[in-house]
């Protein structure tokens, strides 16, 4: 299995299929047991939390294979809401230190445009 930021998941019609970002070949299929067709998803850094109609499931994101699930019985059913603390810190960092890297490398381009016109 490829690394973790060079899979893209895709949900639908109660399925979860975790796709090669670079060639869209499929790399594991996953299909949850109950609930309707919508998927919400969330990566939680090594965990990868599904939801389908009220039911939650947590899935290692680089095989597909279920760790646990939470019925929720009796809690109802709808459009769910994902949040971790841990699922946004690893992209932000990331996003950060691209911006950052931006930000040098636009510094870098107008100081030599500028030394190139004196």
């Amino acid at each position: 299995m490829k690394r973790i930021d060079d899979v893209i998941f895709i949900g639908f019609a109660k399925k979860v299929f975790a796709v090669d970002r670079y060639d869209g070949s499929i790399q594991w299929e996953w299909k949850a047991g109950h609930g309707s067709g919508f998927v919400s998803m969330m990566l939680d850094e090594d965990r990868l939390i599904v939801s389908c109609s009220g039911w939650t499931w947590c899935l290692d994101p680089l095989t597909g294979e279920e760790v646990w699930h939470q019925p929720f019985k009796g809690k109802g059913a709808g459009i769910p809401a994902l949040v971790s603390v841990r699922a946004g810190s690893t992209g932000g960092a990331q996003a950060a230190q691209i911006a950052a890297q931006q930000a040098a490398a636009a510094s870098s381009a107008a100081a030599s445009s500028a030394a190139a016109s004196s």
